[in-house]
């Protein structure tokens, strides 16, 4: 009989353990983002998001750095996982750059999901694809 509790309750911190791993991951933007963005001649081809979430909002920068965009506005809708964010940047002469990016988040359960979208600016349109870090 003893044995069995003492099975029972390591069993009980096990699981403790593993449910607590899953549950520090967060909302599901949170964290950096890395990958592509097709056709945007403004800031290159690559993409860097990192987002954040508290508990409210979300913000974060769009290639931080010399290319640093600042998230303006962010929603995401977890009917499909949609996302949507925009923000003002610069070229490198100077003039601004307004952003929009939409998207939807593939493979939600996965730790390195995907977002697969768009992007439109008022310099060009073109499509993205970012996985989490």
């Amino acid at each position: 009989m003893r044995l069995l509790r003492t099975i029972v309750a390591v069993a009980g911190v096990a699981v403790g353990i593993l449910g607590g791993a899953t549950a520090q991951e967060g909302h599901p933007l949170k964290g950096s983002w890395l990958g592509e963005w097709a056709g945007n001649t403004t800031h290159g081809d690559n993409i860097l998001l990192i987002l954040d979430w508290d508990g409210s909002a979300i913000t974060g920068m769009i290639n931080p750095g010399t290319d640093n965009i600042p998230v303006g506005k962010a929603s995401l809708d977890p009917k499909g996982w949609v996302i949507k964010i925009e923000a003002e940047g610069k070229d490198k002469s100077g003039a601004a750059v307004r952003y929009v990016i939409e998207g939807h988040i593939e493979d939600l359960e996965l730790p390195n999901r995907s977002i697969v979208g768009s992007w439109s600016s008022n310099q060009g349109r073109g499509t993205f694809m970012v996985s989490r870090q």
